[in-house]
């Protein structure tokens, strides 16, 4: 059985004050005093220093500030006074001092390039933001070239010049040819990063394609492509090999200067047969592993954030099998300035004294100057109780006449650095920050601290008293904090009661309550025991609890550390744990874990399972093993700052030897009670050497294992407590979510006891939006979260969390890319409806102008109809990238009326609708006619009357038909008196032969299954008057034609016909 018990450090939320160095006074956070007290300005928001700008939007340049009261804003232009009332474009937002320049009027944007300084003022001081110089972004177009071809002869080196225009920004270079494929860079051909092309040697594949310098400017996001070159390559027999030289740089040496903290980018392009090898290295030391990047197949070397210590000589070696050269780079580190130690605001209560310190370094050092209110210290009017002294400004006895804004500029020829910092001086009686009358409730024996945030001007002094009771708490169990928090090393039952702090200073006092409750620990008294049974027993694990009985207690089971699925053959009740059955898969540790709301104790058992009994396979077999008496005496040694040594005498292995130790720690400070496995080591040893943490007050422990089981603990080891240290990792799994559309919620996984390394962990939280320059906005935190309102609308933001405790700050943080909280889309973009047939509509349309968010798909609702008629409402959902949708129609009459949405995990946006087209005839009185018609046709009524009166015709057609037709046989010459002409095909004794060329069928004869005609057998068949080709009718409608053959066909066979069998005829004998 093995035992432990977690009782967690109660820790109430605090909100702190803080004393600098100087003895300022920092004000809380609270808004109800930051809207009491008066302060002077403070900038929050400016644009950056080299702000460009997109020619074809509006100019923004932002300034916002803060202060009590509200400040207001004026600005100059080119260090002179820019009255914006006289310029109908420019405006300031309201209650800011950002700047809009309209131009939807007219104008030209360069006409306000220029650099522009903000003023923000109220009657305490006035700040200033940077000197903001506004540019507006250039792309100028290629200059036209007419470019003859490049002849060169194979194997030779080559050069091909892009000399992009010069925009602003820069544009970025590319190769293409001018059919826009890209150009294949590899280690003999590729860019440098002046932009030009190189090839090592030339090829004679090269000719087959073109080359074309192309330049892509940012703002305007357009692409501009230079006149291509053609290469001519001239051959010869065979290409001779050469040894390697420089194509870029030239010669062999060259220098470089880079500022600090920028990318330091050197090249290496050499020429050569076969195509050399670039090798980089650094005379007197080695390249930096932690910020080298080889680029362009090894032919640029690049090393991020420089610093001083990357200065030196550094050469590349290009070589292949004929030789090598080198070419050395002298590489000189500047630095624009950077700050030691940046200016704070200064709070001050009346008589006290304070400072301020502007340290900052840089190559060459830069110059300090101070100013006042946006002007020159020394054009200030003199202050007795004020003294400078070169990067520090020294107050004593301040009054409340001193408070003003104080700006220190430091600068050198590569850049400079402004900051604000106010003096402010404060008279305010105590306060309390906290709610009043607090509860806390502890367990028995444990340690907690009692919070009493408070503040005023001059500092109040804080003092504890229990029970209304005259005596100041402090010493003993008792310990007060710079802060003003009581701490109670080790809670008694003595020690519940009402609490009170008093803060006092010389314009008043102030105080509050907190109630603590001392609870009763909860504790596993019967605990379950290991146990060796049979398979298909029923074996019980007992787990009995004693805890407060004001607490709720939950008890649950674990096996091998995961919760445990309670089964058909197992059966948890309030203090027991029972298997029915116990199977081979059973085996293994349960853990009883009894837990309140405030702590919890935890309870572990091994169940050994014992399958069929086997023959003995050596001596030891008949004897009885079991799990190993506990590891003792352990003893701790070679104290050291990051490590200890830890020795223990073996316990009995009881017939089966110790094949592990498993050595477990427990501290007092995060999670006190709770044991952790440190390491594990051989059954061999009984001595090891264990790593610790800084910080830590450690307790140890040993477990021997062997193949039964593991033994009972041992006793803890004596405490040993480690020294503190900066943290040496930051918190992991940081990310940033929107949980609303104007928010980001940043959330990481906390550090635990054995990284925090030191006192009083916290998280310093930085963001700032991606790609706009702006300053990193930052927040302490003492939780995992960290909400940040106000945001724009899915926007991606650079997260960094870093962790911190009082010895100092973690690594620098990686950056993390979150984004801010989803909307509804806007409207897909030109929703287009096609009809290429009657039977298709084609829908198209681009995506949202905003998606706002990560599109998930798309909804298109649509409907037909008909005049009033509506059809089925029908849905159709796609996926996020799909643009097209085909529809077929139901009929060819009916319109279609279509709404499409895009959709957001937020949800669907706004909807675009169409319809297809009317057809060019349709008029209203027409479709509401087609409606009616429609609405009669599909009665069954008027179906059946218009199947009878369509059979009553057709019998009548057929009757009149058959009686035209038997009337109708007679020489023509019998029925009309006119001869035919010699012109006319007759035969000389008038009869009249007719044939028609498309061999078509006459009307009423029947068509047999295969399309061939199917002859009646009567006498009277239209068929058989036309046996040679068919006949026709003439204008009485007799029937003419030649009937020789029905002649002949009447004698042999007399009147013998088929009339009876005819459907014709049978009903023409009806008539």
């Amino acid at each position: 059985m093995d035992r432990q018990q977690a009782l967690p450090w109660v820790h109430t939320a605090l909100i702190l004050f803080l004393l600098s160095p100087g003895g300022a006074i920092e004000i809380p956070m609270d808004p109800s005093i930051q809207n009491e007290l008066t302060q002077p300005p403070t900038i929050t928001k400016q644009s950056v220093k080299d702000h460009i700008v997109d020619p074809r939007d509006n100019i923004l340049i932002e300034c916002e500030a803060k202060g009590n009261p509200a400040p207001s804003f004026h600005w100059t232009r080119n260090s002179r006074f820019f009255n914006i009332a006289k310029d109908p474009r420019v405006s300031m937002r309201r209650r800011s001092g950002t700047l809009v320049i309209d131009f939807r009027s007219g104008g030209r944007p360069e006409e306000y390039e220029g650099e522009y300084q903000c003023f923000a003022r109220n009657k305490f001081g006035t700040a200033l933001s940077n000197r903001i110089r506004l540019q507006v972004s250039k792309s100028p177009l290629w200059p036209k070239e007419n470019l003859d071809p490049v002849v060169v002869q194979e194997g030779a080196p080559l050069t091909l010049q892009c000399n992009p225009p010069p925009g602003l920004p820069s544009p970025v270079i590319f190769w293409m040819s001018s059919s826009m494929e890209p150009i294949t860079q590899d280690k003999r051909v590729s860019q440098g990063h002046n932009g030009d092309l190189y090839f090592s040697n030339v090829m004679l594949q090269d000719m087959q394609t073109d080359y074309s310098c192309n330049a892509r400017f940012h703002f305007t996001h357009t692409i501009q492509q230079k006149n291509p070159f053609t290469l001519k390559v001239l051959t010869t027999r065979g290409v001779a090999e050469r040894t390697p030289s420089f194509m870029y740089p030239q010669g062999t040496s060259s220098s470089k200067m880079v500022l600090r903290g920028m990318d330091l980018l050197l090249d290496c392009i050499a020429s050569g047969v076969p195509t050399p090898d670039i090798a980089w290295y650094k005379k007197g030391g080695d390249l930096p592993s932690d910020k080298t990047k080889f680029e362009n197949f090894n032919k640029a070397l690049r090393i991020t954030n420089v610093s001083e210590e990357d200065s030196g000589e550094y050469f590349c070696l290009a070589s292949n099998k004929m030789g090598s050269i080198r070419h050395t780079i002298s590489v000189r580190v500047k630095a624009a300035p950077y700050w030691l130690d940046e200016p704070k605001n200064l709070i001050l209560a009346p008589g006290e004294d304070g400072r301020l310190v502007c340290r900052a370094n840089g190559n060459p050092k830069p110059t300090v100057q101070w100013m006042v209110n946006g002007e020159p210290l020394q054009s200030a009017p003199p202050n007795p109780n004020r003294e400078v002294a070169g990067d520090t400004i020294i107050f004593r006895d301040t009054q409340i006449s001193s408070r003003a804004v104080y700006q220190c500029n430091t600068s050198n020829e590569h850049g400079y650095l402004l900051a604000n910092a106010f003096v402010s001086v404060l008279d305010v009686p105590p306060r309390m920050l906290s709610p009043r009358n607090q509860l806390i409730r502890v367990i028995l024996y444990n340690r907690t601290r009692l919070d009493c945030p408070f503040f005023g001007s001059p500092i109040p002094t804080l003092r504890w008293f229990k029970n209304g009771q005259g005596s100041n708490l402090d010493g003993g169990n008792y310990h007060v904090y710079e802060n003003g928090s009581l701490e109670i090393k080790m809670i008694r039952k003595e020690d519940q009661g009402i609490y009170t702090c008093v803060a006092t200073n010389i314009l008043g006092k102030a105080e509050n309550q907190v109630r603590l409750e001392v609870k009763d620990p909860t504790r596993i008294y019967r605990m379950p025991e290991d146990q060796v049974v049979k398979r298909g027993t029923t074996v019980q694990l007992e787990c009995r609890v004693k805890h407060d009985p004001s607490l709720k207690l939950t008890v649950s089971w674990l096996k091998d550390d995961e919760p445990l699925y309670i089964g058909n053959r197992m059966k948890k009740e309030d203090d027991s744990l029972t298997i029915f059955g116990v199977a081979e898969r059973d085996q293994g540790s349960y853990t009883c874990m009894a837990s309140t709301e405030l702590d919890q104790d935890l309870a572990k058992a091994y169940l050994t399972v014992l399958a069929d009994q086997a023959t003995p396979t050596n001596r030891f077999a008949d004897l009885p093993k079991g799990r190993p008496d506990r590891p003792r005496d352990l003893e701790l040694t070679d104290l050291a700052e990051r490590s200890v040594r830890l020795t223990w005498i073996p316990g009995d292995d009881n017939n089966s030897p110790i094949t592990d130790y498993v050595i477990q720690f427990e501290e007092d400070q995060f999670q006190p009670g709770v044991w952790h496995d440190h390491s594990k080591f051989p059954g061999s040893v009984n001595s090891a050497v264990l790593q610790l943490s800084p910080y830590v007050n450690y307790q140890f422990r040993v477990i021997a294992v062997n193949e039964v089981g593991s033994s009972h603990p041992s006793l803890p080891s004596e405490r040993y407590r480690t020294s503190g240290a900066p943290p040496e990792s930051n918190p992991s799994d940081v990310k940033g979510e929107g949980t609303r559309k104007n928010n980001m919620e940043i959330t990481w996984t906390p550090m635990n006891a054995t990284s925090a390394f030191g006192p009083n962990l916290r998280y310093i939280v930085k963001w700032r939006r991606r790609e706009t320059r702006e300053t990193w906005n930052n927040v302490t935190v003492w939780g995992s979260r960290y909400v940040v309102g106000q945001t724009p609308v899915y926007v991606p933001y650079e997260i960094r969390v870093q962790a911190e405790n009082d010895f100092g700050k973690g690594p620098e943080p990686d950056t993390v890319i979150g984004y801010s909280g989803e909307d509804l889309p806007s409207a897909p973009r030109r929703f287009r409806v096609r009809q290429p047939n009657l039977e298709t509509i084609n829908l198209e349309w681009d995506h949202p102008e905003h998606p706002n968010g990560i599109l998930i798909g798309y909804t298109l609702k649509y409907v037909a109809f008909n005049g009033t008629k509506l059809g089925k409402p029908l849905v159709e959902n796609f996926s996020p990238n799909q643009t097209k949708f085909s529809v077929q129609r139901a009929d060819p009459v009916s319109r279609y009326r279509f709404s499409l949405s895009a959709r957001t995990q937020v949800g669907s946006g706004e909807a675009a609708t169409e319809e297809t087209p009317a057809p060019p005839n349709e008029a209203t009185p027409t479709a509401a006619y087609t409606n009616n018609q429609t609405d009669i046709a599909t009665r069954g009524w008027f179906i059946g009357l218009m199947c009878a009166i369509a059979l009553l015709v057709l019998i009548l057609l057929i009757v009149c038909f058959i009686k035209r037709s038997r009337g109708g046989k007679y020489p023509v010459r019998e029925k009309k008196d006119v001869p035919l002409g010699p012109e006319d095909p007759k035969e000389e004794d008038g009869s009249f032969d007719y044939s028609d060329e498309d061999n078509k069928p006459l009307q009423g004869s029947q068509t047999s299954l295969d399309g061939t005609i199917k002859q009646q057998e009567s006498d009277d068949s239209l068929v058989d008057y036309g046996e040679g080709g068919e006949g026709q009718f003439n204008e009485d409608g007799s029937f003419i034609g030649q009937y020789t053959v029905k002649k002949d066909k009447e004698e042999t066979e007399g009147n013998e016909s088929s009339e009876a069998t005819s459907p014709v005829n049978a009903i023409y004998s009806l008539a």
